[in-house]
Order: structure tokens, then C-alpha cells, then sequence
């Protein structure tokens, strides 16, 4: 006998508008990581920030360390949104609209403060926006299922 208690492959896939706004910031957010990982400066690149060549960076200069960790970070939260979208974990999705606005007021902050560059606002909107999308489609779906 077959043990048929777990999600099977038609169990997966993207069935709504808030799903699918997961799985966009998922895969964006796996991408940014890759190339991250493969070329860090690829990231400085994408947020029009000054690319220092290796051998002009001094020896306690670990920014392209930080960049493929960060990306590391990225990657995985590409990946959970992912899978979060493909499995329709809605309570998920209600999470990240809240801890991408954290997300938003901590860049923003670290940009007024000047301890970030003014590109990094890019990120900091690139949050905003992805938690807004999220919650305006999971007020939709709630507004038409009680409907």
C-alpha cells in the first residue's frame, strides 16, 4: 500500500495573483543572489556603485566577502519564496509584507543616517514595493473568498 498522507507534485504550482507576486520576488531575489555569488562585483554593478579592482582593495577591504554572503542570504530567501509560492503558503506571505517593511525602514534609515550610499534606497523601494504587491493581493483574495 502507498502511503499518499503528503503533498503530491499536483499539490504545487501557482494558483493566485498573491502566489505568483511570491514566486516574482522569489526567483528576482535567487537571481541577484547567483550572480552575487558568481560575480560580486556584478551586485556593485546592478546598484551603480563603484567597482574596485582586487588588487586596489586594501587587505581589511572584505566587501567582496560581504557581497557573496549577502548573496548566499538572497539566494535562500529566493528559494523559500519560491517554494512558499509553489505550495501557496498564504500565512507566509502575510509574514514577509510586515519583515519587508522592516526591511525598507532599516535601508532607508542606514541611507539617511549616511551609513549606506543613496543607491541602496533602490533595495530598500525594491522591499516596499514587493510588500505592498503582497499585501494588496492578499486583500484581494480575502475580499473575493468572503464574497
Amino acid at each position: 500500500m502507498v502511503d499518499r498522507s503528503g503533498p503530491s507534485l499536483s499539490d504545487y504550482g501557482i494558483r493566485n495573483i498573491s502566489s505568483l507576486v511570491m514566486l516574482i520576488s522569489g526567483v528576482a531575489a535567487l537571481l541577484v543572489g547567483v550572480i552575487g555569488v558568481v560575480e560580486p562585483d556584478g551586485v556593485l554593478s546592478l546598484l551603480g556603485l563603484e567597482v574596485v579592482d582586487s588588487s586596489q582593495r586594501a587587505g581589511h577591504d572584505y566587501t567582496p566577502i560581504f557581497i557573496v554572503v549577502s548573496s548566499v542570504v538572497s539566494m535562500n530567501v529566493g528559494v523559500y519564496y519560491a517554494l512558499a509560492a509553489l505550495s501557496n503558503l498564504k500565512a507566509f506571505y502575510g509574514w514577509t509584507v510586515a519583515f519587508r517593511c522592516v526591511a525598507f525602514i532599516l535601508f532607508t534609515v542606514g541611507v539617511l543616517s549616511g551609513y549606506a550610499p543613496t543607491r541602496l534606497l533602490v533595495v530598500a523601494f525594491w522591499e516596499l514595493i514587493g510588500a505592498i504587491a503582497t499585501g494588496l493581493a492578499l486583500n484581494h483574495e480575502r475580499r473575493h473568498e468572503m464574497a
